[in-house]
């Protein structure tokens, strides 16, 4: 047996392991053992200090391995473990599991940040065994330069958690993890590596070494790539004619699936309108998104793994780490884009238990939300280069929001890519902001339109994974490179289907109810943009009260289930113009009608506020017929008049307006949007509130700027109604 540190043998060394890993698993008896796999990669960390890669099944027991290796590792004098991990549901099971086995673990996020001066003296104390760190950690100023260079000499073993987010060819790119490089470079030549992924194939499994550095040790990293297979999954798949359909198989048949679970969907609006109707329908659930408080999100975690809730309607926000060992199914209310990521999120399921149901509902909804996600893919070179110019020409560091006024992209988008910027070496993020390195930048359109066609492979691998015939379990784990893949006996292509498709009348027509009820509020503007003056404008802080929109209505959300089916299409950008459709006017009238019944509304006496006077549209020249006949149809049917349009002063002007930015959008529109003096007199007559008309809006800019020019011309108040908005 060969001798390892102090003497101890490979046969000690593992059975100090294996007694680690039962107080971690809450094992009396003490007779828990590792995996061989584990152990192999336990072995390589403590014994050897080398470089691995596990790419192994959720559920497998990747967390063990780091913890049990950091145990090892601290009793021979190693730092402490530094964990990069990508989300606070992780986090907090890390947290508590790692305590289990006596290991005093730490975080580091965005959620707690009145204690990172308390936990990083803890850590220069040797009090801290784990320390787990956000991957936006990595990019602060700050912490990059203060902490990350004191980690990375004191680090005893560095874990990247999900590590497939390094890759770009993955599903979950994150370009704040790509900064391991620097901690990397930067460690002792001694200190071990793991790095652990459930969803990776082949091609992200490479790149991800790459990534990591893990090929320029002189010894070759150990990769340990096992079978996916879970066999507690029974997967299946539902076609249902509709959104009603598939809300009201839910109602009738949640109380069938085992246990509790999870439903996805795509978009926040889709949770919170079927957590609504379930609860409706009396099903105990609750909704989980990117926009829930970090309060709730933690609540409802805690509901979900006390078993208090049958179950989370969630999105991709709970993800990767939720650990629930007894979760007992997943349900997808539309097919996510990517096998790979279909395949971590059902893998959340039946880790604990002996059969576990897994179902996807698909929707004719999915293919827009993919393609509105893949439309944010990693800008033209034309916008990057724009970006470094202005970078460069600046002599202070620009904030994003000093950035954003000369940058036609939405803000989050922007600093996506100034962080991929920041890895390439041309850009660097600083106190006060980002500035221009002056090193020279290569457009890899190459690699992004690589990137462009693997996630169309993955979109139509996802759309054959509805239609097969064949073993869905195999099918998956073909995707996933699984050279194992063979038929799994459970799936509802091999064994058979397992539920029915039919729905009850009364569940039908409650959802039929909850889908074709319009009407979503829109909370106008009440800030100006920040940076506004760099640009020539002069509008900032706070907009006068005088010169507001007041809340307005929207007839649906592009991104929800119900009137989002029926508005994409009407309003996509290559949809002929055409007059309103009945259809659509009657469920304006409704909203109208609610609206004015409502709190507030000029129809409940005791709210003071008075009945629109008239009715004014926006000009539009993509769809004038569509706007032009709403505005008429709802001034007919209101009894009003059609007062005018606000319209645009110069007609030669470019009809590209940007969308997805504030304060370009907000530039664009400033001295653009008029008032012509026919509406001016119109109103000056009237003198009341008018209802502002216009298709969708998307900023919320058009509105506002309209409404301030309505109220300076003689508006008392304005009342955006438009059909669709976008969030």
């Amino acid at each position: 047996m060969t001798n390892l540190h102090g003497g101890m043998t490979g046969e000690d060394l593992r059975a100090d392991a294996d007694a680690v890993l039962a107080r971690l698993v809450g094992d009396a008896t003490g007779t828990a053992r590792l995996r061989e796999d584990q152990w192999r990669a336990i072995e390589a960390l403590v014994a050897h200090h080398r470089r691995a890669l596990v790419v192994q099944r959720t559920g497998w027991g990747k967390s063990a391995v780091y913890f049990v290796a950091t145990a090892l590792l601290r009793r021979r004098g190693s730092g402490p473990t530094v964990i990069v991990s990508p989300l606070l549901a992780l986090m907090r099971n890390q947290v508590d599991a790692a305590a289990r086995a006596g290991i005093h673990a730490r975080t580091i996020n965005s959620a707690n940040t009145e204690e990172w001066e308390t936990i990083q003296a803890e850590v220069t104390a040797g009090r801290v065994d784990i320390l787990l760190v956000s991957p936006e950690r990595l990019n602060n100023p700050d912490f990059r330069d203060q902490v990350l260079p004191e980690l990375a000499v004191a680090t005893g073993l560095l874990v990247v958690d999900e590590a497939h987010c390094i890759s770009d060819w993955g599903h979950d790119f994150r370009p704040d993890y790509r900064r391991l490089r620097t901690m990397l470079a930067d460690l002792p030549p001694d200190v071990p590596v793991l790095a652990t992924t459930a969803t990776a194939n082949a091609r992200v499994t490479a790149d991800v070494a790459e990534q990591l550095g893990t090929g320029e040790t002189s010894e070759k990293a150990l990769v340990l790539r096992g079978p996916l297979d879970r066999e507690s999954l029974s997967l299946g798949v539902l076609r249902l004619p509709d959104a009603a359909h598939r809300l009201a198989w839910l109602a009738d048949h949640l109380d069938e699936l085992p246990g509790s679970g999870i439903i996805y969907t795509l978009t926040v609006a889709a949770a919170e309108e079927v957590t609504a109707f379930l609860r409706h329908r009396g099903h105990t659930v609750a909704s989980y998104t990117g926009k829930t408080e970090n309060a709730d999100r933690q609540q409802a975690e805690d509901d979900l793994l006390a078993n208090r809730v049958k179950a989370l309607v969630a999105t991709s926000a709970l993800g990767m780490g939720f650990d629930k060992p007894d979760l007992g199914f997943v349900v997808h209310l539309g097919s996510p884009s990517s096998p790979i990521a279909y395949y971590q999120q059902v893998g959340r399921a039946g880790r604990g238990v002996e059969h576990a149901e897994v179902l996807l509902l698909p929707g004719r909804e999915d293919e827009a939300i993919w393609k509105y996600f893949a439309s944010l893919a990693f800008p033209s070179e034309e916008m990057v280069r724009r970006t470094l110019d202005v970078l460069a020409a600046s002599d202070v560091p620009m904030s994003l929001p000093a950035l954003e006024p000369r940058v036609e992209l939405r803000r989050s988008r922007l600093e996506t890519m100034l962080k991929v910027l920041d890895v390439d070496g041309a850009v660097k993020r600083v106190k006060g902001g980002w500035e221009s390195t002056g090193q020279p930048w290569t457009y890899d359109s190459e690699r992004y339109a690589w990137v462009a066609r693997q996630r169309a492979a993955e979109q139509q691998a996802m759309r054959d994974y509805v239609t097969t015939t064949e073993c869905r379990m195999e099918f998956l784990r073909h995707r996933l490179d699984d050279e194992q893949a063979t038929p799994c006996g459970r799936c509802d292509n091999c064994a058979g289907p397992r539920f029915a498709v039919e729905v009850s009348a009364t569940s039908l027509d409650a959802s039929r109810g909850e889908l074709e009820r319009p009407g979503v509020e829109i909370e106008p503007r009440r800030m100006w943009p920040t940076g506004m003056a760099a640009v020539g404008v002069d509008l900032k802080g706070r907009i006068p009260a005088g010169d507001q929109a007041s809340v307005g209505r929207a007839l649906g959300r592009l991104s929800d289930i119900g009137w989002g089916n029926r508005l994409r299409p009407l309003l996509a950008p290559q949809a002929p113009d055409g007059p309103v459709p009945d259809d659509v006017v009657d469920a304006v009238v409704t909203v109208l009608a609610d609206w004015a019944r409502g709190p507030g509304g000029w129809a409940d006496g005791a709210s003071g506020a008075a009945r629109p006077v008239g009715v004014v549209t926006v000009a539009s020249r993509t769809r004038p017929k569509l706007i032009q006949s709403l505005g008429e149809r709802i001034a007919a049917i209101g009894r009003m008049p059609l007062l005018g349009a606000v319209e645009y002063r110069d007609v030669g002007m470019d009809t590209h307006l940007p969308r997805t930015n504030s304060a370009q959008r907000l530039r664009a529109l400033d001295g653009s949007l008029t008032v012509p003096p026919s509406l001016a007199s119109a109103l000056a007559s009237a003198g009341g509130p008018v209802l502002l008309v216009d298709d969708h809006s998307e900023t919320g800019w058009t509105l506002a700027v309209a409404a301030k020019l309505l109220r300076r011309a003689g508006a008392t108040e304005v009342l955006p109604l438009v059909l669709a908005v976008q969030g």
